[in-house]
């Protein structure tokens, strides 16, 4: 069986929300596990407030964490939500995770073209605008470095059935991160992708469990992946651990497709 054999045979993936839930929330948390303050951003604002609580609840240090509320994909929602994060924490934030996403799937032949503007002007305009705004932020500090990471998905790679919106978004996303990490990098500000594949979350939770059987017996790890297995390669590429390691896209899948 071919690769493109495997995608039409799947379900589609489904994008990772902001920090209110799934890997948004995973990641705020291993964060601020890791000793950072977060501000935490979501169009949910509820969920956000969600994620803040367990965030403190775990901070035995009492950190300055944060939520906010934010459309990504308005220029003018994303200038003012670094203003709030910056008047907050005093600071432009040195780690930037931009994981917000739609999807709007469909065949090819019956995508909408309002369809395929929602999902781009989220999973990629909002990507941009965000990463710029952040990128400003910091350069205007004039101290320099920072770590930028970005989550894609491995439909941006291989394609899905149903959704050529999102895979474009997100091969978007990739193209976007490397360009960015050629100009960024004589600031001192790293940029990477992560790429996760089928990850356990809320979303994936309204698929038939005999399809998620299916999908688990074409990854070579057997299961799908947990958000924290995202999270921490996220906390990798945030920290100096990494440090020599820019415009690179790692892939969290469990061998699939590799």
């Amino acid at each position: 069986m071919t690769s493109m054999g495997w995608v039409t045979s799947l379900p589609p993936i489904s994008p990772p929300p902001g920090a209110g839930s799934g890997l948004g929330a995973a990641v705020s948390l291993r964060l601020g596990r890791g000793g950072a303050r977060v501000a935490l951003c979501d169009l949910d604002v509820d969920a956000a407030a969600r994620t803040l609580a367990r965030l403190r609840a775990e901070d035995a240090r009492g950190g300055a964490h944060a939520a906010f509320q934010a459309d990504v994909a308005d220029a003018d929602a994303v200038e003012g939500l670094l203003q709030q994060v910056q008047a907050v924490l005093g600071s432009a934030p040195r780690v930037l995770v931009s994981c917000a996403g739609v999807t709007r799937d469909d065949f090819l032949l019956r995508l909408s073209e309002r369809d395929w503007d929602a999902v781009l002007d989220v999973n990629l305009k909002g990507t941009f605008l965000v990463m710029q705004a952040a990128a400003r932020a910091l350069v205007a500090d004039g101290d320099g470095g920072g770590s930028f990471i970005t989550v894609g998905s491995i439909v941006g790679k291989v394609g899905n059935l149903g959704q050529a919106n999102y895979a474009a978004s997100k091969a978007g996303v990739e193209g976007l991160t490397r360009a960015a990490a050629r100009e960024l990098a004589r600031h001192g500000i790293r940029c990477n992708a992560v790429l996760p594949g089928f990850i356990a979350t809320p979303m994936t939770q309204k698929v038939p469990q005999k399809v998620l059987d299916k999908v688990a017996a074409l990854i070579p790890m057997g299961h799908l992946g947990a958000p924290e297995d995202v999270a921490d390669v996220v906390a990798f590429l945030a920290s100096e651990d990494s440090s020599y390691i820019t415009g690179a896209s790692l892939e969290v899948t469990g061998g699939l497709f590799m």
